[in-house]
C-alpha cells in the first residue's frame, strides 16, 4: 500500500490517504509519486499531495494529521507535543527543560500544566506497575 498526505495551504497535514501500490505505477511499471498524486486527485479532488512512508524511507518521517510538511527540507514534521516545546533546526521538538530525565526504573511524562505553573518543573515521574 502507498500513503499520500493531503496538505492545506499552510502545509499542514489534513489527511493521510492509503492507495494500492498498483495505482502508483507508470507505464513501465515503475513506482511514481507523480502517478500516485494524479490518482489521489482523481479520488479526492484537487489539492496538494505528498507521498509518505510508514518505515520513514520517504521524507524522513511518516506524515501525521496535524503535523506539517517542510518544503525546504522536504520532510514531514510532527505536531508540537505541547505549546511550550521548541522546534529544533532538525525539525524535532524539545521541551523547554531539555531531554526527558533518565533514571533507572522510572518513567516520565511531560506535564504542561505543571510547567505553566512553575517553569522549573514539567517532567513528572509516572507510576509503573511491576509484576
Amino acid at each position: 500500500m502507498a500513503h499520500f498526505a493531503t496538505l492545506d495551504g499552510s502545509n499542514v497535514v489534513t489527511a493521510v490517504n492509503v492507495i494500492a501500490d498498483a495505482d502508483c505505477l507508470d507505464s513501465e511499471s515503475n513506482e511514481s509519486e507523480a502517478v500516485g498524486i494524479a490518482f489521489c486527485v482523481s479520488l479526492f479532488g484537487a489539492g496538494t499531495y505528498k507521498q509518505t512512508s510508514y518505515n520513514n524511507n520517504i521524507r524522513t518521517r511518516y506524515a501525521h494529521v496535524g503535523g506539517t510538511y517542510d518544503p525546504v527540507r522536504n520532510e514531514f514534521v510532527f505536531a508540537s507535543p505541547d505549546v511550550s516545546w521548541v522546534k529544533l533546526a532538525n525539525n524535532t521538538w524539545q521541551s523547554p527543560l531539555g531531554a526527558m530525565p533518565v533514571k533507572s526504573g522510572f518513567f516520565y511524562e511531560w506535564n504542561e500544566a505543571n510547567y505553566q505553573a512553575d517553569n522549573s518543573t514539567g517532567w513528572t515521574e509516572i507510576a509503573v506497575l511491576v509484576r
